[in-house]
């Protein structure tokens, strides 16, 4: 059922004629009530009253001489619904890591071999900070020995670092990254003693993918 949710707390659930309406324009859109009657083997003055309903509750538009289609508001809304239905368990890749004694130089080589924008600094699976692309330019640009200089010295460390856990959406990776402007975000889940564990990453890749994944 698609419950149609109106102003306040008022919501209309559609029948069940209703709902197979909406799938049979779904399927065939555009399609005329003269031919959505004959799939479901009733009149159109019958379904008449149905499509009336699901018209004002604007679930679905007519073209004259052309036919019912569904409206791009439900389009959006079951878009929307199938993003927040994908978890950040079922999508996440695995998350390249170093340790804070890794100098600036094996990053920067590490970033490359590995062709990704991000790395996570751990020590023994435990969170301690992220490091991004344009940390290690500006590592790079200030001088120094990049072989001798410890990649902890230039990381973001955890209490400022933006993370997801697995069980979020795809939708709530989209808005931290977007909010906070980053490439890639550390999927973590808290041990006994409150420890950030990284399980994975998810980046702007990932939210792209499975963008393409819908549209197809």
């Amino acid at each position: 059922m698609f419950p149609k949710k109106l102003k306040g707390d008022d919501t209309i659930k559609l029948s069940t004629r209703q709902e197979q309406i909406i799938k049979i324009i779904q399927e065939n859109q555009p399609i005329t009530g003269e031919a959505i009657a004959d799939k479901i083997g009733l009149t159109r003055a019958t379904l008449r009253p149905d499509l009336a309903v699901l018209s004002m509750c604007k679930i679905i538009n007519a073209k004259p001489k052309v036919g019912y289609f569904i409206s791009e508001a439900k389009s959006n809304e079951d878009l929307t619904d199938k993003l927040m239905s994908i978890k950040l368990s079922d999508v996440k890749s695995m998350p390249i890591v170093v340790n804070e004694s890794t100098s600036v130089y094996d990053a920067i080589v590490t970033l490359f071999l590995e062709n990704v924008g991000t790395l996570f600094v751990v020590d023994n699976k435990v969170l301690k900070g992220i490091v991004s692309r344009k940390d290690l330019l500006k590592a790079t640009m200030g001088g120094g020995d990049l072989s001798t200089m410890p990649i902890g010295v230039i990381m973001t460390r955890v209490p400022k670092a933006v993370y997801c856990t697995e069980d979020e959406s795809i939708i709530d990776a989209a808005e931290k990254i977007i909010e906070h402007e980053v490439d890639c975000i550390p999927i973590i889940e808290f041990d006994n003693k409150n420890r950030m564990i990284i399980t994975g990453r998810v980046s702007k890749t990932n939210v792209t993918k499975v963008m393409l994944d819908l549209v197809k």
